[in-house]
């Protein structure tokens, strides 16, 4: 099993930043995705970001692009979602997906086995 647990989110005023993150524990594996998605209420969960486990690939919602980062530390297997320049509609609980043995990104939050439990972002106008 893997456990991944989200921390970082919180309340913010529109055009602060937050950085979250995701720290992973349990079965490690010789390759993987891992992916951050949101859900608002009412709404399916989307894809925001996502990286293979070398961080050679990263890939962005267009509604994030330039706006959020993804890093990772592969010492402490966590990975980050640095958030700048928030926005209204970037409010939602947001969570941590794993991938295994796949080292594709996938933006289908059914590819991804793993998941955290949701940090919750709020962003105020």
């Amino acid at each position: 099993q893997v456990q991944l647990v989200e921390s970082g989110g919180g309340l913010v005023q529109a055009g602060g930043s937050l950085r979250l993150s995701c720290a992973a524990s349990g079965r490690t594996f010789s390759n993987y995705a891992m992916g951050w998605f949101r859900q608002a209420p009412g709404k399916e969960r989307e894809f925001v970001g996502g990286t293979s486990k070398s961080g050679g690939s990263i890939l962005y919602a267009d509604s994030v692009k330039g706006r959020f980062t993804i890093s990772r530390d592969n010492a402490k297997i966590t990975v980050y979602l640095q958030m700048n320049s928030l926005k209204p509609e970037d409010t939602a609980i947001y969570y941590c997906a794993v991938r295994p043995l796949i080292g594709v990104i996938s933006t289908t939050p059914s590819a991804y086995n793993y998941w955290g439990q949701g940090t919750q972002v709020t962003v105020s106008s």
